[in-house]
């Protein structure tokens, strides 16, 4: 392993580099598409003070001079818990040569670790290209050098993990995904979009009646598009693009649009290119589109809209004047026949449009603004970076919101609550600050539609990024802010907030994670640690003032790294812990590198092996024995050990080869 001088800071652990303020020259008011004749420092710059030069920590080596000359790659195999690595380091790299100069076809090594453990694996692989300069013939240390230099430009995940299984996942069929992605559509009752532009093909569900975003990134061509998007994929986002569009009840009742048909992708790819060039004088147009709406496609080119003109400020201290030009549809389909009339709304109080001020914390609790406040004076609006905490910046407050609950197969569940309905509620509990929390009936509590969907009430989440639902959602408890207030009004407004055109829509669905003995067995062959922390609140259960269930994380850590006192549990089930762990697993395996650069990263391998016994059985007594406390069990080679987390830091409770031998201390 090698270490050589960091090659971005020549081991300063800072860089001068040019201040921004140099691209707009000494001026406060700039153009964004302007270049100065000189590049002139501005004299006011808040970065620079005019000296046009501003020194910032080197980030490639943190500030430490030095960098490690090392790449790890490794393959594991999840269903026999084999693991191979390659090290990559200066003299080692048997590079190719190539029309453009030496190349190291990484590609190659990956394979051959695959083979050796029986996985497939899927991801791409970069070659690792060699400076320009390097030659077989150079002097020994001259090229060692370079090689070096090639290899630190990989520092900032020197450690490369591809997982895979013995058998390679079956190959999408794009006909087979757009006819579900269609499908769904009709379901949810959303339009399903293909859109094509210079950068390429895009798949996405709106709400009807969105804008055609601003920017988007896309794939080669609509087959490579469809193969890459799932329904998760084609739902994220779904809230930020479905904004501004004025939210509407919807019809489930009308007529549903018959079983999609059979679709030939590649003739709809080239209906789709035909949009992109105007048919009046053959010009080419920004991109096209296709809607699924109603049972049926509806094609429309993108044009250039009316530009838009915004001032930015920036670090530096001067604004800049940026011109953006938006698309818009040649043609708008007809609304589609479920869509029912429009919601009402009124007005956020707690934020100014078009401006920064957001309610100060001086009128929370329906408190009068305080003129002594240090943060807004008596005006009751303050700066803010953050989100209105009201309508998260939608600047309505719905009268009616539409929550759709589905497992994303086959089954739905639309349900629209009206602000003003009255309903029998239960008073469940009083807020320190004497407002009362009641209950609404079961209709306004998504927790009792879960076994109608065939999942637990904590499976349910947004269907949009997955994130949690609020337990007051799922439970219906509304804290009223005075007696007498409109209970279904308060629930409408947590629902709505934030949701595109007043819909939530919730996806019932338990999450696709490989059991904990999987990652344990993988953490162990890794060489790392596997933290499983655990939080039983069981015995919260219906309080609503208090957080209940069990709550889980897992994740990968360093093997020598201590436990943190701060790493608390939050996620909901243990499974949807393992799923975000596996997402993660990419960051926290090189998150997992030594920090000292003189330190070598570990090269793993371990043959095919067992995979230990379930130890979720047992932390689930340890958590029910520790109510109320987190425990943290960390699985590595040398054995495990449990630790209690409390005020004063994190405390060793025991250590034991194996979970099931512990013996409390």
């Amino acid at each position: 392993m090698t270490v050589i001088t960091c090659p971005d800071c020549d081991g300063l652990t800072f860089q001068l580099s040019p201040c921004r303020c140099l691209n707009f020259g000494n001026r406060f008011l700039a153009d964004e598409t302007a270049t100065p004749v000189n590049r002139e420092a501005y004299r006011e710059c808040e970065q620079c003070r005019g000296a046009g030069s501003v020194a910032y920590a080197c980030h490639r080596c943190k500030r430490r001079g030095r960098r490690r000359a090392q790449l790890v790659l490794s393959v594991a195999n999840l269903d026999t818990g084999a693991v191979a690595s390659h090290n990559v380091v200066p003299g080692g790299l048997d590079p190719e040569s190539a029309p453009t100069g030496w190349v190291v076809r990484l590609s190659d090594r990956v394979r051959e670790l695959a083979a050796s453990v029986g996985a497939s694996v899927t991801g791409e692989v970069p070659q690792l290209w060699l400076p320009s300069q390097w030659r077989p013939d150079l002097p020994a240390l001259h090229r060692l050098e370079l090689e070096a230099q090639a290899i630190v430009g990989w520092d900032n995940a020197p450690w490369r993990l591809f997982v895979g299984r013995c058998q390679p996942a079956p190959p999408v069929d794009p006909a087979d995904r757009l006819v579900r992605l269609c499908a769904l559509a009709d379901l949810l009752l959303l339009d399903l979009v293909i859109e094509v532009r210079r950068q390429g093909w895009n798949v996405r569900y709106e709400v009807p009646g969105s804008p055609a975003p601003m920017f988007s990134s896309g794939r080669r061509d609509l087959p490579e598009a469809l193969a890459a998007t799932d329904v998760a994929d084609a739902l994220a986002g779904l809230a930020e693009r479905g904004r501004d569009v004025a939210a509407r009840l919807v019809q489930p009742d009308q007529p549903r649009p018959p079983v999609v048909p059979a679709v030939d992708v590649d003739q709809l790819e080239r209906r789709i290119l035909a949009d992109c060039v105007d048919p009046v004088d053959g010009a080419e147009l920004p991109g096209a589109q296709a809607i699924w709406r109603d049972g049926r496609w509806w094609h429309t080119s993108l044009r250039d809209g009316e530009p838009i003109e915004d001032l930015v400020e920036q670090p530096t201290g001067q604004v800049l004047r940026r011109v953006r030009v938006p698309l818009r549809r040649g043609f708008t389909p007809p609304d589609p026949s479920w869509l029912g009339p429009e919601i009402g709304w009124r007005p956020c109080p707690d934020c100014v449009p078009g401006s920064r001020l957001r309610s100060c914390d001086c009128r929370l609790g329906g408190r009068t603004a305080d003129v002594d406040c240090p943060h807004c004076r008596g005006a009751g609006l303050r700066p803010s970076a953050l989100a209105c905490f009201s309508c998260d910046d939608t600047h309505r407050l719905y009268d009616a919101v539409v929550i759709t609950l589905t497992d994303l197969r086959h089954r739905v569940v639309h349900l629209a609550w009206h602000a003003g309905t009255p309903e029998e509620v239960t008073l469940a509990a009083t807020q320190p600050g004497g407002k009362p929390v009641v209950r609404l009936p079961d209709r306004y509590r998504l927790a009792a539609w879960a076994p109608i969907l065939g999942v637990r009430p904590e499976d349910l989440a947004e269907a949009d990024g997955g994130h949690e639902i609020e337990a007051d959602l799922l439970g219906g408890y509304v804290t009223l802010p005075w007696a007498g207030a409109d209970p279904v009004a308060e629930q409408v407004r947590a629902a709505g907030r934030g949701q595109p055109a007043g819909r939530l829509i919730v996806s019932a669905v338990r999450p696709d994670a490989p059991p904990l003995t999987e990652l344990i067995r993988l953490a162990l062959g890794l060489d790392l640690a596997l933290e499983v922390s655990v939080c039983d609140l069981r015995h919260h259960a219906g309080d609503p003032l208090l957080v209940s269930g069990l709550r889980w994380s897992v994740h990968l850590r360093n093997r020598d790294a201590p436990v943190s006192p701060d790493e608390l549990p939050y996620r909901p089930t243990l499974e949807a812990a393992l799923a975000w762990c596996v997402e993660c697993l990419t960051d926290t395996v090189a998150e997992a590198v030594p920090a000292d650069s003189a330190v070598p990263i570990p090269v793993p391998a371990a043959a095919p092996n067992d995979r230990p016994a379930d130890p979720v059985p047992v932390l689930l007594r340890l958590a029910a024995r520790h109510a109320g406390q987190t425990l943290t069990v960390r699985f590595t080679r040398a054995g495990c050990t449990l630790h209690l987390h409390h005020d004063e830091g994190v405390h060793l409770l025991a250590e034991a080869t194996d979970l099931h031998e512990l013996r409390l201390t």
